[in-house]
C-alpha cells in the first residue's frame, strides 16, 4: 500500500487545497501537523530541504508542495506515484 505523508500547519490555504485534492481522489495520508512543534519542522525541513508547507511525500518520495502536486495531477505523474492508472479528468 501506498504511504503518503503531508506535513501542515493549521492556518495553511495552501495545506488545506493540497489534502482537498488527496481527498477528492480518494488517497488516504498522514498528516503530520508541525505547526507549532519545531522538532517536527526541522524533520520537515531535513527531508525536503524545505522550509514551507505543505510538503508532500509518496513512498517516501518528495513530490513537493501544493503547487507541485496539483502539477504532478495534471500530468498524471501522481497516479504513476500511487500505483495507479491515470484517470480521465
Amino acid at each position: 500500500m501506498t504511504r503518503v505523508k503531508i506535513y501542515t500547519k493549521n492556518y495553511c490555504p495552501f495545506c488545506a487545497r493540497a489534502k482537498a485534492l488527496l481527498d477528492h481522489k480518494n488517497i488516504g495520508y498522514e498528516e503530520i501537523d508541525v505547526t507549532v512543534d519545531l522538532s517536527l519542522q526541522a524533520e520537515m525541513q531535513k527531508r525536503s530541504q524545505r522550509k514551507t508547507v505543505p510538503q508532500i511525500f509518496i513512498d517516501g518520495v518528495h513530490v513537493g508542495g501544493s503547487d507541485d502536486l496539483i502539477e504532478a495531477e495534471r500530468s498524471g505523474e501522481l497516479d504513476r506515484l500511487l500505483g495507479r492508472q491515470a484517470t480521465a479528468a
